[in-house]
């Protein structure tokens, strides 16, 4: 199955099934960013909403899961590796027309680049091109 883009919100628990490596939903919700009662602007999602992502990117062929009985152990599918790879490459063709070339040619007018930093992008070409 093809890997789709994700919303932010699948992409969060994505993150937390890499780091975890395989876990319940309790887990998952553990690890996910929340505040204590005092600010309600940052309050974690509820335990039902976490569940209903998870089997939604069960359903993407994102996550699979082994059964306990009723209670399911959910690990990812692809790596972080897969998924940023898929997303420079929708990126390069959405934005930047596949050109390598334009994509730095746009970090470099707009992110201010260092020479040190484009020392080290040229050593990292040389080196792919010498492989």
């Amino acid at each position: 199955m093809p890997i789709r883009e994700l919303t932010k919100a699948e992409e969060e628990i994505m993150r937390v099934l890499w780091q975890l490596k395989k876990g319940f939903v309790k887990d998952v919700l553990a690890e996910l960013p929340g505040s204590d009662e005092d600010d309600a602007t940052s309050a974690k999602p509820a335990y039902n909403t976490v569940s209903t992502i998870i089997r939604i990117l069960e359903k993407k062929g994102l996550v699979g899961y082994t059964a306990y009985g009723k209670t399911h152990e959910y690990y990812p599918l692809i790596t972080e590796e897969e998924y940023r790879r898929f997303q420079t490459e929708q990126l390069m063709s959405n934005y930047f027309d596949n050109s390598l070339k334009k994509l730095v040619s746009f970090f470099v007018s707009e992110k201010n680049i260092s020479l040190s930093e484009a020392d080290e992008i040229i050593n990292l070409l040389n080196k792919k091109k010498d492989q």
